[in-house]
């Protein structure tokens, strides 16, 4: 009896040890199938999927050549070869093959490279082409592979430098377009999440695959013509070495669309080879990012805003004696001579600030630069023609310069700035600002945004953009226009130096500029600049020129310095646009 007790106990412990242990893996299952159901399936994704990037391409850069797109910024395919040290089993045919293949694209001291034991990742060469990587993989080298990295290269070399900027390692647009423009430039890389195999390949099957198309960047046309930059680098080079400046500005544009045609400074860079500079300033483009008091060339503002005014006209005249104050300052002129009751002709001609500051005391009450004429200057200065504000050109580290109102907190907006201003000094302004402000005032009176992009080219051929239209009509009447134009016309007639072709309608201005050096303005440094135009007619100029020189220490003028530079891209520019000379 007491055995058949003890056997029962032992039957009822066993069971319920069973069953505790059926219960501990029922709760552990239901544990793992259910509690922690989502976190197992997120391994076994990982292990089973991959998710891959598929890169865009870079959009590629075009300018024109006549009204054909032609290419100035690719992408290259070029490969980098590394090497895994732990497995490379033949460091001798490495070196010989690579010596052999890649040649100067191979790293200093490579081979060294090859002994670091403690290093799975070596790179030996940059840069490689494809035939250079197929010939090094057909040697079936252990331990070495091959990366294919995407580059720019530059058919025209470096035309039009600092109008496209470069790519960084990073991927990253740098100055001019590619700085501007590199999210649309860039594109947007897709991506194909799937599962794979053990090889890493992509299946077709699961329910889980994603795929992400890549948005490639776009090809982008610019206004620029290839012909056209490449003349006008060559002419200011030329133009440098014979007066000796340090520095130099061209920009070319089409007054009647605000399109520009060329954009060239110097000193310059390749931008294949930007890594070789060893000056940053040279990635600028100064035409855009370098405000400075333009000087005289600001005279032909002048006289717009008083003959739109009603206040004068190139023909009426006052009385110079070379000198006229100004609260408690004396502006002077630096040519004298031309005293007496002359024109503003004269003054425009000569280039005679008291004529300007005059005009400033017409649109005031006619002896005061009043706060009222101050507003109108402002107006027609900053509001009308862009002075002293960011253009919107698509390049990148564009400046604004400085025009001061007349109601500035400071004060600065005193008469006395205002007739500095009234002959180019007391603001600031960039290049690519006067030169769009003077094209409104020889185009009719409209102001267009200047560009640099001319459309796109796309799967089905170049996509040019519309017709643009003025950013702000009328900025001055179409007499007053006409006006300025003869004034200018008449005023370039009388230059020194000047050999236009005959039977053409030039016109244009000198500006010789001081530069303010610790808050001073310096008596041994000075910019030269000539802004003008040209066509066949009194009609509509077909481009306008603005040329600037300067350097460190330089005394240079408009008129000896910047205006044969001018003429000799005028001239060509005739020429090559096939304008007919009048009659």
């Amino acid at each position: 009896m007491k055995l058949e007790l003890l056997k029962g106990s032992r039957t009822r412990i066993l069971a319920a040890v069973i069953l505790a242990i059926v219960a501990i893996f029922v709760v552990r299952l239901f544990y793992l199938q259910v509690i922690k159901h989502d976190y197992y399936v997120g391994l076994a994704k990982a292990e089973q999927e991959s998710r891959f990037v598929i890169p865009a391409s870079r959009g590629e850069i075009y300018a024109k050549n006549g009204t054909d797109p032609v290419p100035m910024v690719m992408n290259e395919t070029v490969y980098t070869v590394f090497a895994d040290p732990v497995t490379v089993d033949d460091k001798a045919k490495v070196v010989d093959t690579l010596r052999q293949v890649a040649g100067g694209n191979v790293r200093t001291d490579f081979d060294k490279l090859l002994d670091n034991k403690n290093s799975r990742y070596q790179v030996l060469a940059n840069k490689l082409t494809r035939v250079q990587a197929d010939k090094i993989k057909a040697v079936n080298l252990h331990g070495i592979g091959f990366q294919a990295v995407s580059q720019r290269v530059y058919p025209e070399g470096a035309l039009g430098a600092q109008i496209l900027g470069f790519v960084d390692t990073t991927g990253q647009g740098q100055y001019g377009l590619e700085g501007y423009e590199n999210g649309v430039l860039k594109g947007v890389d897709g991506y194909l999440q799937a599962v794979t195999d053990v090889s890493n390949v992509p299946l077709t099957i699961g329910n889980d695959n994603i795929s992400v198309p890549k948005q490639d960047g776009k090809n982008i046309v610019l206004s620029v013509d290839r012909n056209v930059q490449s003349h006008v680098e060559s002419a200011l080079a030329a133009g440098l070495q014979k007066n000796g400046a340090k520095k130099g500005s061209v920009l070319v544009m089409d007054p009647t669309n605000g399109k520009v045609l060329a954009m060239a400074n110097l000193p310059t860079y390749d931008p294949g080879n930007y890594g070789q500079v060893a000056d940053v300033a040279a990635f600028n483009n100064d035409t855009v990012s370098a405000p400075y008091e333009p000087g005289s060339d600001v005279k032909t503002y002048t006289l717009a805003t008083g003959i739109d005014k009603g206040v004068v006209k190139a023909s009426d005249t006052y009385n110079n004696t070379d000198h006229i104050k100004i609260g408690d300052i004396t502006v002077s002129n630096a040519t004298l001579g031309h005293t007496g009751n002359i024109t503003f002709q004269t003054a425009l001609t000569w280039s005679l600030n008291t004529g300007f500051v005059t005009i400033a005391e017409r649109l005031g009450d006619g002896t005061n630069i009043t706060k009222s004429a101050r507003d109108v200057m402002y107006d027609y200065f900053h509001n009308r023609l862009g002075l002293g504000s960011l253009t919107g050109i698509e390049l990148a580290n564009e400046a604004p310069g400085t025009v001061i109102a007349p109601d500035d907190p400071s004060g600065d907006g005193n008469a006395v700035r205002y007739s500095n201003m009234a002959f180019g000094q007391g603001l600031d302004a960039t290049l690519i600002q006067v030169a769009s402000g003077f094209s409104a005032l020889v185009n009719g009176g409209n102001y267009y945004k200047p560009t640099v992009v001319d459309g796109y080219m796309t799967d089905s051929g170049y996509k040019q953009n519309p017709t643009p239209a003025p950013l702000r009509a009328n900025v001055v009447a179409k007499s007053t226009s006409d006006q300025v134009k003869q004034a200018t016309h008449d005023a370039r007639a009388t230059s020194f130096g000047k050999t236009d072709k005959a039977g053409y309608y030039i016109g244009g201005k000198t500006g010789t500029s001081q530069v303010i050096i610790n808050g001073q303005y310096s008596s041994t440094e000075t910019v030269g600049t000539y802004l003008g135009y040209g066509g066949g007619s009194e009609d509509a100029p077909r481009y306008v020129i603005m040329v600037q020189v300067s350097g460190a220490d330089q005394l240079l003028g408009g008129a000896q310095d910047a205006l044969p530079i001018f003429t000799d891209i005028s001239n060509w520019m005739l020429d090559y646009l096939k304008i007919q000379p009048k009659g």
